[in-house]
């Protein structure tokens, strides 16, 4: 771990994984172009190999030589938005291997928003596959002790960037006939992207044939049971518990024995997101018995974390 450029690009160009910040989430990177190095992605998260990858490079001048085209409207979000929190869902060129499309003819691409990312990726001659740099389906990591404790032992190198600044996965868009679409909800608000192109489609796949990543129904789990509805309600059902409450502005429970964290007293839903996953994984790795929290308003970013918030108690809930 640390923030030697020369050494994560070094190995990323022999096929190794190196971790990379990013101002989203920590990525697991590998060279895009080679196959057995996506591979190695697949393999060290346990990720299902329908499950497409994001690629990442640092200009929009090289991601043009990784798609056919990019239609005006997602133009128009690139220019404005790049680097930044927003993957643009691209008609891919072969030279894309199809194990990081998933086999689709559409590749993921974003430009991040790091300056020791960006430099990396300006050293390569080749774009990276990153996805959250966490086992499949658990909760992504926003500091490179997140990366240590659950990947270190199948990672080259942490390049550590300090915690994320945004902390949810990017915004993913795309374009059906002539209409903008939102695949996956994100560190972008919906109103920023309409601010600029329009009114958008939400295409928010939760099947087990995703078109975009992190499209599946349960996704950013905890390993103990989450449960959402309205937070004094479970404060009482749950009194008697050991419980761990994830709150959105200011609360306080009625059980003596449970552990608060609050994503932000003040209700700034950048702060919210930015803390999201960090208080899924310290509830998790706690002694209590399970979670409990509520939606936040479905506006800004609070869709985005209310997204996160299902995924993460689906599993639990369906049964």
């Amino acid at each position: 771990m640390g923030t030697d450029i020369a050494r994560a690009k070094q190995l990323l160009e022999r096929g190794q994984l190196v971790a990379i910040p990013t101002e989203t989430v920590y990525g697991l990177a590998a060279n895009a172009l080679d196959p057995l190095a996506a591979a190695a992605i697949f393999e060290a998260k346990n990720r299902p190999h329908f499950d497409p990858l994001i690629i990442h490079t640092n200009s929009l001048e090289k991601v043009l030589n990784y798609v056919e085209f990019i239609a005006p409207p997602l133009r128009k979000l690139a220019d404005t938005f790049w680097p930044g929190p927003l993957t643009l869902l691209l008609p891919k060129k072969t030279v894309i291997p199809d194990i990081v499309s998933s086999g689709l003819d559409t590749v993921a691409v974003r430009i991040p928003k790091h300056p020791l990312t960006l430099d990396l990726l300006s050293r390569l001659d080749f774009p990276v596959a990153a996805p959250s740099a966490n086992p499949f389906g658990y909760i992504s990591p926003t500091t490179a002790a997140h990366v240590q404790k659950q990947l270190g032992h199948k990672v080259a190198y942490i390049l550590d960037g300090g915690p994320s600044e945004v902390g949810l996965e990017s915004t993913i868009a795309g374009m059906e006939e002539n209409t903008v679409c939102v695949y996956r909800l994100g560190g972008l608000a919906i109103s920023d992207i309409e601010a600029i192109v329009g009114p958008v489609a939400l295409r928010i796949n939760q099947s087990s044939n995703p078109k975009a990543p992190g499209q599946l129904k349960s996704h950013y789990a905890p390993r103990k049971p989450l449960f959402i509805g309205k937070l004094r309600e479970l404060d009482a059902d749950y009194n008697t518990k050991s419980v761990g409450i994830i709150a959105f502005g200011r609360f306080k429970s009625i059980n003596p024995h449970a552990e608060i964290i609050n994503l932000s007293e003040s209700g700034n839903y950048q702060e919210a997101a930015a803390n999201l996953f960090s208080a899924l994984r310290r509830l998790d790795e706690s002694a209590c018995e399970c979670i409990i929290s509520e939606l936040l308003p479905e506006e800004h970013l609070g869709i985005a974390i209310n997204d996160r918030l299902k995924r993460a108690a689906a599993e639990k809930q369906d049964k």
